[in-house]
């Protein structure tokens, strides 16, 4: 199999930690983000959506990472995506929410528009309200996560550690990157260390780590 990706990529991580995890021999193909090559024909023929990662098992193609993980923990029959109707269903819950509420506010509406130039708005107003806006809704999300989602389980779905915990784990890091302080969710921060000692976080996150340091002299916006 192999899986179209880029190191930094807040969606191929997930990928990449689970793969290693799971011992799952994936064939990495870099796609170069910082040069437009997810705009040329070449990779726009295999997602027209221009983004990362892809995965491809033969003739069969699959984008969105949310998607991905469940494959390949499905082809790999890993516990981390239990066949339990309402234990999978809980999963598939968490995921959904990452991607619909946690990280349509604190990512796309407050990191990105920090970190990326094609996400800031040109004009400085519009930049301003657009965090000032991401930032509240992200410690909305964050309480949610703390206290409802999170609680006193170990992991997102309860005790046991899913693709839905790799799956959030790397949004919520991200925060990282901008210098946000998440002392006042002790349940995440619990959480987000027990993900951090994982075997494959060093290695699946070490180019982010190095983003992080070449602008750490950068003033952000932060919770």
């Amino acid at each position: 199999m192999k899986l179209y990706y880029h190191p930094v990529s807040t969606t191929s991580r997930p990928v990449m930690m689970f793969a290693d995890d799971a011992k799952i021999p994936l064939d990495y193909q870099i796609v170069d983000l910082f040069s437009g090559e997810q705009y040329k024909d070449e990779f726009v023929a295999i997602n027209p959506c221009h983004m990362v990662p892809v995965l491809e098992d033969g003739d069969f193609r699959l984008t969105e990472s949310s998607a991905i993980l469940k494959y390949l923990a499905d082809v790999s029959g890993s516990p981390a995506y239990p066949k339990g109707l309402r234990e999978r269903a809980r999963v598939n819950e968490r995921m959904d929410w990452v991607n619909t509420q946690f990280s349509r506010d604190f990512t796309y509406g407050f990191v990105y528009p920090q970190l990326l130039p094609m996400f800031k708005r040109k004009d400085e107003a519009v930049q301003a309200a657009t965090l000032e806006w991401g930032r509240e809704r992200a410690r909305d999300w964050l309480r949610v996560l703390d206290g409802c989602v999170l609680g006193d389980r170990k992991f997102l779905c309860g005790d046991d550690l899913t693709i839905a915990d790799y799956f959030a784990a790397s949004f919520v890091a991200l925060g990282e990157t901008i210098r946000c302080d998440f002392s006042a969710y002790a349940n995440v921060r619990r959480w987000l260390e027990t993900m951090k000692s994982q075997p494959s976080w060093r290695k699946a996150n070490e180019a982010i780590d190095g983003f992080a340091a070449s602008v750490k002299d950068v003033q952000f916006a932060a919770l």
